[in-house]
């Protein structure tokens, strides 16, 4: 496997997960009653609480997205 290859990989991870991390906070600020509401049905758990699991998932994966997506492509992009 070749840098030009893991390069493309690493910019289509960013660009999938960087738009799954955009929808996700998008519905959390624009429609969090429908957000809670929908994961209600799995989880009985109250609104507080839901939203601190919520908005800590939220942080946690925007770290890991960082950490994994886009610190790679740059270092690729930068040696490549």
């Amino acid at each position: 496997m070749d840098i030009q290859t893991l390069t493309t990989f690493f910019m289509w991870c960013t660009i999938i997960n960087g738009g799954l991390l955009v929808l996700w906070t998008i519905m959390c600020i624009v429609a969090p009653d429908l957000v809670y509401r929908t994961q209600r049905i799995w989880f009985p758990i109250p609104r507080k609480t839901f939203d601190v699991a919520i908005y800590s998932f939220l942080g946690l994966f925007k770290i890991f997205f960082l950490f994994f997506n886009v610190a790679p492509y740059v270092a690729l992009l930068i040696i490549g």
